[in-house]
């Protein structure tokens, strides 16, 4: 799963940034880890001048917190800048759906399919991991069906505030089953063309991660900042 933007990607810079977003959303690196230019250099064998760059592109998405004289680090959870990453993530992909609904690009249809199968199997194997990526590619193929691909890259910024969450949430094979389900009443709604449908059940898909934040900010506190 490539994070953000084309998959022509080759610099330096787009290969630690892809690795460390990966690490940071996968909760691989935990929130307020001390992560360092030099140290990270190293692992990938390049110059800082590209880490730095990567860890440039990634505070920005509100990842890690660059302090200047002080211990960059893995950015601890806010509940603001959740709040409004889901209001604009939430803007964004109703309007998605809506276009998908109304006019989609039906040669999108079979790898929506084939993404929903494999979601299944995720399921069944309980693959946390691997459920996340089709999730991710899930939403990325709806812009696509929307005709509106560059609609991902904005949704994909704001969901990155978010996903680090879900990977405590998809804790267990019936979470998975939840998110799975409102992936297909999703698709039956956009392939039937029903765009009110598409509308309320994409904002019981986002809306869920209410309760789940309240309840990670009460077992987690220590990952928040605020």
């Amino acid at each position: 799963m490539v994070a953000l933007g084309s998959l022509e990607r080759s610099t330096s810079s787009d290969i630690v940034f892809d690795k460390l977003f990966g690490q940071i959303t996968r909760l691989e690196l935990l929130p307020g880890t001390k992560i360092s230019e030099t140290d990270v250099a190293k692992t990938f064998g390049f110059s800082r001048q590209p880490v730095r760059e990567a860890f440039s592109r990634l505070a920005n998405l509100n990842l890690l917190l660059v302090r200047p004289q002080r211990a960059t680090v893995v950015r601890p959870f806010s509940r603001k800048l959740i709040a409004h990453a889901r209001f604009v993530r939430a803007a964004v992909e109703l309007e998605v759906v809506r276009s998908a609904a109304l006019d989609r690009d039906r040669s999108v249809d079979a790898a929506l399919k084939a993404n929903l199968r494999e979601q299944a199997q995720a399921v069944s194997a309980e693959d946390v991991s691997r459920f996340h990526e089709l999730d991710y590619d899930f939403h990325k193929l709806l812009c696509a069906s929307a005709k509106q691909e560059f609609a991902f890259e904005i949704i994909a910024e704001n969901k990155a505030q978010v996903d680090r969450l879900c990977m405590l949430a998809l804790t267990s094979k019936e979470a998975m089953v939840v998110l799975y389900e409102d992936h297909q009443k999703l698709l039956e709604a956009l392939f039937g063309s029903d765009a009110a449908s598409a509308d309320e059940v994409l904002r019981v898909h986002l809306d869920r991660l209410t309760p789940t934040i309240d309840a990670i900010y009460t077992t987690h506190n220590a990952y928040f900042d605020d």
